[in-house]
């Protein structure tokens, strides 16, 4: 064989033996990877992973069968490549039609990262865009930067668990109700502004903030809750929130409204603040609070 040839087939073979090992630093796809557009009606069960951020388009709708373990690759994995995340990063599930994950008491569904090690944020959030339909129901929520963030959208989230995220419910101008559900371990367990949202009978536990009042409050109605001792504050007022927040009707760690008040940053701290009032405080009964499947 000619020289030249000879060299043109050592050249041919170090190039396929470098695409090779590149492929090998990649990370396998695995099977049941979800990703792009839903479109029409669309049923997930079993274990399904989500790979970049995938869409449930405007019209079409998601229903997501009870014990569905869905898990959120990291955003450089092979299956999900690279993307611009318009809300927060790694992969999401944005729904701007509607979204029906209702499990069981035995079933729940789980939204987790692919990763049961990773920290939290380490997946985006299910975002619900403006007009879109949700209905969460014996859900747990994992690992997420938020893991149900809402835009002018119809949310309702019963009987479900939000632990390690570093928010667990987000939400702005939204009719959204938050129902016997359990918070822990988060960093700030629900964060808001404007909305119109009713809050009951949920169990806060061990969260840096049970809760975040960013802008303006309106129309919203936070009763019969649990808010137990968190890490830094109960309650914190952000600098748009001028008007008093009427907080009355839940129990704060079962403690008198004087000894809450060092969990509160609110006017009594910076005077540009509205006041955040809490009382009467309710005494409740144990099992009033969080989902009823985990009394």
């Amino acid at each position: 064989m000619p020289r030249r040839h000879r060299r043109s087939l050592f050249l041919a073979l170090l190039v396929s033996l470098l695409l090779i090992c590149a492929g090998c630093s990649r990370q396998a796809a695995p099977p049941g990877v979800a990703a792009g557009i839903l479109s029409g009606d669309t049923v997930w069960a079993g274990t399904v992973f989500v790979g970049g951020d995938v869409t449930v388009a405007r019209g079409a709708s998601l229903t997501i069968a009870p014990g569905t373990v869905v898990r959120f690759l990291t955003p450089d994995s092979a299956a999900g490549g690279r993307a611009d995340h318009p809300h927060f990063p790694g992969s999401e599930l944005n729904v701007e039609g509607t979204l029906v994950a209702v499990g069981s008491a035995g079933e729940p569904i789980t939204f987790a990262a692919a990763d049961d090690a990773a920290p939290a944020g380490s997946w985006g959030a299910l975002n619900f865009a403006e007009g879109a339909a949700g209905t969460l129901r014996y859900c747990v929520f994992r690992q997420a930067d938020s893991a149900v963030h809402s835009r002018e959208a119809t949310v309702e989230i019963a009987e479900s668990v939000f632990e390690n995220n570093l928010v667990g419910i987000r939400f702005n101008s939204s009719a959204i109700r938050i129902e016997r559900n359990l918070l822990r371990g988060n960093g700030t367990a629900v964060r808001f502004h404007f909305g119109a949202p009713v809050v009951r009978g949920n169990r806060f536990e061990s969260n840096r903030v049970n809760l975040f009042v960013t802008a303006h409050p309106r129309d919203y109605r936070f009763e019969g809750n649990f808010f137990g001792r968190p890490e830094d504050y109960q309650v914190v007022l952000g600098e748009e929130v001028p008007e008093n927040v009427h907080l009355a009707g839940n129990n704060w760690d079962g403690g008198a409204a004087a000894a809450v008040l060092g969990q509160i940053f609110d006017g009594r701290r910076s005077p540009y603040l509205g006041i955040v009032e809490i009382e009467p405080v309710a005494t409740l009964p144990a099992n009033a609070t969080g989902p009823s499947w985990m009394q």
